[in-house]
């Protein structure tokens, strides 16, 4: 019996289940273990002023070396790039659509002064670049909190990962798809992590669910959040895409408030996608990232 760790929101547990199911193909039988963690518990104050890193992970990492657990299944873009010693992705199965997803009206329906939530401080600049005559405020809890709140009439529009609109059967209330052009995803959206101890039967088995070309974009792009010392008070977006054996990476750095940005793109073999990722951070440095990394964390 392989034990999966999971937290407990209804997006989570679909994610657990469907990997729960592929290995049930594969001969496995699996449990689900539900871990709550720190971003669970804290639901009133915005992620980015809780600090630290890990907040939708230490505790299934910490059943996952206490051997409470065999596999975990996280949202890729949770999961932090400094992994704990002795636990590794495994697998990263085919990804779901990585943009962001308007829901209520779409932007450019929506009028000066209009009300649009988000739990990310990566949407809300950009969406302040985009459109600065708009109110952005922030909106924590699960997709479907989030959609209540849209329904109780808070917002005049939210905006979310389409990943997980789409799993939870939920497209249908999709305004807008945004194009990484006009918004960059978070590094890793809409791509699962499929995490085990380094060695073990629950570790091979795992690796049997892997997308070789979703395994290269999202290393490509937690490259880049390394290079760039990423943390959660920034917002630094990346998106990777691999065709025919090459990736096209782009990245952007941009001050919260929206005024400040910095973005680059590089190709090559995917192969060589960490690589890549590591020289496009760099890049960004060089171009002004560094500035605006340090205005912010000198701010803080």
């Amino acid at each position: 019996m392989l034990r999966i760790g999971s937290r407990g929101s209804k997006l989570a547990l679909w994610q657990a289940e469907w990997v729960a199911a592929r290995l049930d193909q594969l001969g496995a039988r699996c449990q689900i273990e539900i871990i709550r963690t720190t971003g669970d518990r804290i639901t009133d104050a915005a992620l980015a002023k809780i600090g630290g890193k890990g907040l939708f992970t230490r505790e299934i990492e910490e059943a996952l070396l206490e051997g409470r657990v065999d596999v975990a299944v996280h949202s890729m873009k949770d999961l932090p790039t400094a992994m704990p010693e002795g636990l590794l992705v495994a697998a990263v199965p085919p990804r779901e659509d990585p943009r962001d997803a308007v829901v209520g009206r779409r932007l450019e329906e929506l009028p000066p002064g209009a009300r649009v939530g988000t739990s990310s401080l990566r949407r809300a600049a950009q969406l302040r670049r985009l459109r600065p005559d708009l109110v952005v405020e922030p909106v924590r809890g699960n997709v479907d909190t989030r959609l209540r709140k849209l329904d109780e009439g808070r917002y005049e529009a939210i905006v979310v990962a389409a990943a997980g609109l789409r799993r939870l059967g939920w497209e249908a209330r999709i305004a807008e798809i945004l194009p990484v052009e006009v918004m960059l995803p978070a590094v890793g959206q809409g791509a699962l992590a499929i995490e085990t101890r380094a060695e073990g039967e629950a570790c091979e088995l795992c690796r049997r669910l892997d997308d070789p070309a979703s395994h290269a974009a999202v290393m490509a792009e937690r490259a880049v959040l390394t290079a760039l010392g990423g943390g959660c008070q920034v917002p630094i977006a990346a998106h990777a895409l691999v065709t025919g054996g090459g990736v096209r990476l782009r990245a952007l750095v941009v001050s919260p408030d929206g005024a400040l940005a910095v973005r680059e793109e590089i190709d090559g073999p995917a192969v060589e996608a960490v690589r890549l990722g590591e020289e496009l951070g760099r890049r960004l440095l060089a171009a002004g990232a560094e500035a605006i990394l340090e205005a912010v964390y000198g701010a803080g």
